[in-house]
């Protein structure tokens, strides 16, 4: 088994406003709003370990810094078998209506990152987000509110 998380992430307060000198790596001094910038490891592969049963050990991630104010995107692939689009997107309406309603959410809009910005999900599944490729994407499109979703869960 194979997974491969992906993160886009808002800008955030550490980054820079135009490019200048950073005593990290070269591409942390690019300025936030005019560029998609290379991120360091995130905390994001331990969070998804704790979500996700039986992790195989082998997740590799990647992240960006996006020039966007608000919402930031997970992207998690994890092939164990076959999987149909249409069975995940019945599963995961299905939870967002029941016992954990108002945590996640789930549209078939089509939307854009300023679209959650006063969301108060956790995260919210994009239905209309398919792949067609042999991999099918676990959570096709996770769209969560910048640092602050913690505050409402």
């Amino acid at each position: 088994m194979e997974e491969l998380i992906t993160t886009v992430h808002a800008i955030t307060a550490t980054q820079k406003t135009v490019d200048s000198p950073s005593g990290k790596l070269w591409h942390d001094g690019r300025g936030a709003a005019q560029n998609i910038i290379p991120a360091s490891t995130t905390g994001t592969a331990k969070a998804v370990g704790k979500v996700i049963p039986e992790p195989s050990g082998k997740l590799t991630g990647m992240a960006f810094c996006a020039p966007t104010h608000n919402v930031s995107v997970m992207d998690l692939t994890r092939q164990e078998k076959e999987a149909k689009h249409d069975n995940i997107k019945k599963v995961v309406k299905q939870e967002s209506e029941g016992p954990l309603k108002g945590i996640p959410g789930y549209t078939k809009d089509q939307v854009v990152s300023c679209d959650f910005n006063s969301d108060t999900h956790s995260s919210t599944f994009d239905a209309g987000a398919e792949l067609y490729t042999k991999i099918m994407k676990l959570i096709v499109c996770k769209l969560y509110p910048n640092q602050s979703d913690s505050k409402n869960k």
